[in-house]
């Protein structure tokens, strides 16, 4: 298998990532703990830090095994399938998640003593759909929403929009004057429409539950379709800009720095880790107002989406996999492993760790406004490339609206299909041949 594994826990941890030829998770060596993860979620320093403290408190090995981004998925997959699957296993609640049979691999963590310690939007992540903790969330928490900016704004005169009619006011006022009002990063930015849709579900358990139960679809929801037609109706306004099509995620800074667009649907921690103050602006002239794409009159905010330390089950090694998480749940090495770090707390204890100045300033929003990320973790076949390739089939004219909503429908009953999920029918080329 093409995995890395960590020598050694060095602070620069690339020095410490040698290329190794993997034989899985059970090794011969009974006492060695595994944890697998993606390359570059291992190499954050907060993860470094926790697992470097972790083998010099207790003397254990930890065997890390490090799968490049892009192969992650597949690599895990095939892993758990040959029966390799690791003892500790990194994951964010997705629609990626739904490869791996959670009753038959994971192990529900509801008891666990750390739990308490959790924050009510961090607990809320974790848990399924029937309320079991799937994972220990040790991750950066950050806040999605529409930042924008305060110094265009304040320079023109304008204020922060606090209602649906007011950010539709607001963006085509900019465009008449000559300013692009949303950075729209159409070409492979997938994460836009979740914050649309969690209003729609996350205030709406029962509907969430039909959905999953196939009884009802998109289509049936009046929501979906106000926030399809309202990114069809901004495009056609104008309010993206004339080449949003060719904007991705390399885009995105250069576009804001430079004053290219005024606001753009993203998360803090963004700012902290991807945006290059090389432009006009800088990360201290942008401030925080809700997403607002007509699905929920007072705008929405998504809390972050986390980085999942889950227990293998079935593990030779459950009960050290447990005293793991346990440790890394501790107080006194989360602030440790935290401490310097931009992030929104996942632990009550959380003291070290430091708060945007954005979040800070729409705290009294955020908490009227914030929904947990509930579309892309708990709607049964959802895929965010899937909402997207409907969404430019719509965007490139190729469909309208109705067929846009059709094509979500499709692409999410087969997905749900091939992941065997209650009440979906399997893809005619599964079920052919019995």
């Amino acid at each position: 298998m093409n995995a890395r594994r960590f020598m050694a826990w060095l602070p620069a941890l690339a020095a410490a990532l040698l290329l190794t030829a993997c034989s899985g998770p059970s090794d011969q060596d009974g006492a060695t703990l595994s944890v697998m993860g993606k390359k570059s979620d291992l190499n954050k320093s907060y993860m470094t830090s926790i697992l470097e403290q972790y083998e010099q408190a207790t003397g254990n090995e930890l065997r890390v095994i490090a799968y490049e981004d892009a192969e992650y998925e597949t690599s895990a997959e095939r892993d758990f399938a040959n029966g390799d699957a690791p003892d500790v296993f990194l994951h964010f609640h997705n629609a990626d998640l739904d490869r791996f049979d959670a009753d038959e691999n994971f192990y529900y963590l509801n008891d666990e003593s750390w739990v308490s310690d959790l924050t009510d939007s961090a607990l809320a992540y974790c848990e399924d759909t029937d309320g079991n903790v799937m994972g220990l969330p040790f991750w950066e928490n950050s806040v999605s929403g529409c930042y924008y900016n305060k110094t265009i704004l304040d320079s023109l005169g304008m204020r922060p929009a606090t209602t649906q009619a007011e950010f539709d006011m607001l963006c085509q006022t900019l465009t008449d004057i000559g300013y692009t009002p949303i950075c729209w990063p159409a070409d492979g930015c997938t994460w836009m429409f979740q914050f649309a849709m969690d209003p729609i579900f996350a205030d709406d358990p029962a509907l969430l539950e039909r959905l999953n139960k196939n009884e009802i679809t998109y289509a049936d929801i009046p929501a979906v379709t106000d926030m399809v037609q309202w990114i069809a109706d901004a495009a056609e306004k104008g309010w993206f800009g004339r080449d949003y099509m060719s904007i991705g995620w390399d885009e995105i800074g250069p576009v804001m720095s430079s004053g290219g667009a005024v606001m753009t649907f993203i998360w803090d921690t963004w700012f902290y880790t991807d945006f290059a103050a090389d432009g006009a602006y800088a990360k201290e002239d942008f401030a925080l107002m809700p997403v607002f794409m007509d699905t929920v009159d007072g705008g929405t905010y998504e809390g972050g989406n986390l980085n999942m330390m889950m227990v293998n089950k079935n593990s030779a090694h459950l009960e050290q996999a447990l005293d793991f998480l346990a440790f890394c749940a501790a107080p006194e090495h989360y602030n440790k492993a935290f401490d310097g770090i931009s992030t929104v707390n996942c632990f009550k204890g959380q003291t070290t760790n430091i708060q945007s100045q954005m979040v800070t300033d729409a705290s009294v929003s955020i908490e009227a406004n914030e929904r947990v990320s509930t579309a892309a973790s708990k709607i049964v076949g959802y895929s965010a490339e899937d909402v997207a390739s409907a969404l430019k089939s719509l965007l490139l004219g190729q469909t309208d609206v109705a067929g846009c909503v059709q094509m979500m429908d499709e692409y999410r009953i087969r997905q749900a299909g091939i992941q065997g999920a209650e009440g979906f029918p399997a893809p005619p080329d599964q079920s052919a041949g019995g």
